[in-house]
C-alpha cells in the first residue's frame, strides 16, 4: 500500500508540472484541492517569459515567496484580499541561513523582481510586529500592477523601489516609512493607513525622474495618539504628491518632515493639490513643500505619469473589467 501511495503522489506532482507547463490557468489551494498547494511551487514550474495565471483559493498561506526576474507576465489572482493571505515573519535583524542579519530587502514576505507582473485581491503581510524593519511586499521591477491588494505591518511596509508600478483600490498600513524606495507609483483610490504617527512615505527618488510616488484620490486614515507625517526624503530629490486626497486629523499639522537634514529642504520635491479633510490645514505646514499649479496639476494622471518611453498603459479598458 505504501508503494502504490508513492506511485500516486508521483503521478500526481508530474501532472502538476505537466498542467502547469501546458500554458492554462493553474490553482493554488492549501486544502489540496488545486493543481498546487503552496504558491511558490506554483511559481517554480511557470514558463520564463511566457503569461502564466495562478489563480488562488483563500486561505493564509505562511511561507516567503519570491517571483524571480525571468518569470516575467505572471500574474497571481487570490479570491478575496481579506480571505486569501500570503503572511512571513521576518524582520531586518532575523539571523539568515548564513547566521548574519537579513537586512531589510531580505526580510520581505513576498519579493517581485520580475517585470510586468500582476497581483489581484491578495493581502502581502509580515506578522513580525514593531520590531523594526520588516517588508511585506518588495516590488522592485517595471509595469508592476497591484490591484483590490492588502499591504500590511509595521516600518518599511510596501518596498516600492524601481521601475513604474501601480497601485489601485488597494489598502497600504505601518508606521515608519511605511511606503518608501525609488520606484515610479501611482497610487489611485488607495486607503493608506498610519498607526500611531510615523512617516507614511520615504521616496528616494531619482533627480531626472519627473514623478516619484503619487497619491490619487486616497484616503488616508490613522489611529493613536501621534501624529503621522505626509513624508520624509530616504535620498535627496526625493517626489511625492497628493492629489486630490482626504487626509484625517491624524496628519501632523507640518505635513512634512526633512529627516532632520535642512539640505533635504531644498531638494525634496514634496507637495499636495486640492486635497479634502481635517488634515489640510496648510497654517502650519512646512514652508519648503512645492506648490501645484492647475496646469501641472493636469499632468497627474495613470497614464502620464507611467507611460514611458513604451507608452505603457496599465488601464484596463472598459471590456476587461466587466
Amino acid at each position: 500500500m505504501k508503494i502504490a501511495r508513492v506511485i500516486v503522489a508521483v503521478l500526481l506532482s508530474s501532472l502538476c508540472v505537466a498542467t502547469a507547463r501546458a500554458g492554462r490557468d493553474v490553482v493554488v489551494a492549501a486544502d489540496g484541492s488545486g493543481d498546487f498547494t503552496t504558491i511558490q511551487s506554483a511559481i517554480d514550474t511557470a514558463p520564463a517569459g511566457e503569461p502564466r495565471v495562478i489563480r488562488i483559493k483563500r486561505g493564509t498561506y505562511r511561507e516567503q515567496i519570491n517571483v524571480p526576474k525571468e518569470k516575467t507576465q505572471l500574474t497571481l489572482i487570490g479570491e478575496d484580499a481579506a480571505t486569501t493571505v500570503i503572511m512571513w515573519n521576518w524582520n531586518a535583524k532575523t539571523p539568515g541561513e548564513d547566521g548574519k542579519p537579513v537586512g531589510t530587502g531580505r526580510s520581505a514576505s513576498v519579493t517581485v523582481r520580475a517585470n510586468d507582473f500582476t497581483a489581484e485581491n491578495l493581502t502581502f503581510e509580515n506578522i513580525s510586529g514593531d520590531n523594526g524593519q520588516a517588508v511585506a511586499l518588495a516590488a522592485s521591477a517595471d509595469r508592476q500592477i497591484y490591484r483590490r491588494c492588502r499591504m500590511i505591518g509595521w516600518q518599511d511596509t510596501l518596498y516600492a523601489n524601481g521601475g513604474r508600478q501601480l497601485f489601485q483600490e488597494c489598502y497600504i498600513e505601518g508606521r515608519v516609512d511605511f511606503i518608501f524606495g525609488s520606484a515610479t507609483a501611482v497610487f489611485d483610490r488607495c486607503e493608506l493607513h498610519s498607526k500611531n504617527g510615523g512617516y507614511v512615505t520615504a521616496a528616494s527618488t531619482a533627480k531626472t525622474s519627473p514623478f516619484g510616488y503619487v497619491f490619487l484620490d486616497c484616503k488616508l486614515t490613522g489611529v493613536g495618539k501621534e501624529k503621522a507625517f505626509l513624508g520624509r526624503p530616504w535620498r535627496p530629490d526625493a517626489a511625492v504628491a497628493f492629489i486630490r486626497c482626504d487626509l484625517g486629523a491624524h496628519i501632523h499639522p507640518r505635513g512634512w518632515d526633512n529627516w532632520g537634514n535642512r539640505a533635504n529642504e531644498a531638494t525634496a520635491r514634496f507637495a499636495e493639490y486640492d486635497c479634502t479633510g481635517p488634515g489640510t490645514d496648510l497654517a502650519e505646514r512646512v514652508a519648503w513643500a512645492k506648490d501645484i499649479t492647475d496646469e501641472e496639476a493636469a499632468k497627474y494622471t495613470v497614464e502620464n505619469i507611467l507611460a514611458g518611453d513604451d507608452h505603457w498603459n496599465p488601464i484596463k479598458p472598459e471590456a476587461e473589467k466587466k
